[in-house]
């Protein structure tokens, strides 16, 4: 395995995910999340845990466009967590993410809501 740039804030994850979404790596889009993350993608349903996230991208990312950078909300941090957002150029309605600074100083990501649409 190469040595991946990590997150030294946690604005670097947004950036790091469409790098490596774009690069169609799994591997390392899996290693921006921690252990028992939850990301709420698909939509309706959760995807628990780095390998599981992990096999969801593998499966997802080749049949995906690219990904365009979206500039992030002001982030708001509260000790060793955080709350990430970014409005996505897509149409989805919003983006957010809690993630935890980790021993090392680097973040990782613990939940991720990729998608909120309006409420019909």
């Amino acid at each position: 395995m190469t040595e991946r740039e990590q997150a030294r804030t946690p604005e670097d994850l947004t950036r790091l995910f469409v790098e490596r979404a774009n690069a169609k790596d799994a591997e390392g889009l899996a290693l921006l999340y921690e252990e028992d993350a939850v990301m709420a993608y698909p939509p309706g349903s959760q995807t628990v845990g780095r390998e599981a996230i992990r096999r969801f991208w593998e499966d997802a990312l080749p049949h995906l466009p690219a990904f365009a950078p979206e500039p992030p909300l002001p982030t708001l941090i509260s000790g060793e967590l955080a709350l990430t957002s970014t409005p996505p150029k897509d149409g989805a309605g919003a983006r957010a993410q809690v993630v935890r600074r980790q021993p090392d100083g680097t973040w990782l990501r613990v939940l991720d809501q990729p998608e909120f649409t309006p409420p019909r």
